[in-house]
């Protein structure tokens, strides 16, 4: 049996090492709730843009994380009176994931409960990934539902 060459173990050195900080790299995610929010406060961006200046994302692993996790998410519900302006209610929670229902990330799934509330839940998996506003999306979601219901029809 041949010893091996110093090439190989300074490749093997350099692969464990590189497995070694990518493992302990931890995503960094926005974490706030509307439900936190006092009188008139709107500091998780439930009804308007998110400010990233005041918020500072957190490290997912660690001890500030309420939900250690590998990913980020953005749940948004919603009471089905009217628009907005007309009084509805908003909630937004902004927080580190371990599992996504759909298994992947770089999504967003929506639908409505049984008490007509609408929800919305986002997954991504890059640093402060989860201060995007939704409303893009929602639109893309909604524009995509219509053209289907409409082919349907035909």
């Amino acid at each position: 049996m041949t010893k091996p060459s110093r090439t190989t173990y300074i490749a093997l050195t350099a692969t464990i090492f590189i497995s070694i900080l990518a493992t302990s790299e931890a995503v960094r995610c926005y974490q706030c709730s509307s439900d936190e929010d006092g009188p008139n406060e709107d500091n998780c961006g439930a009804y308007s843009k998110f400010d990233t200046i005041r918020h500072i994302a957190i490290e997912c692993n660690s001890e500030e994380s309420h939900m250690p996790g590998s990913f980020c998410m953005k749940l948004t519900q919603q009471s089905p009176k009217g628009f907005i302006w007309d009084g509805r209610w908003r909630q937004v929670i902004r927080r580190c994931a371990s599992v996504a229902d759909t298994g992947v990330t770089g999504v967003c799934n929506w639908g409505v409960y049984d008490n007509g509330i609408y929800w919305e839940e986002c997954y991504c998996s890059a640093d402060e990934c989860n201060s995007a506003d939704s409303k893009k999306i929602s639109t893309l979601v909604l524009a995509v539902s219509i053209g289907i219901l409409l082919l349907c029809q035909i």
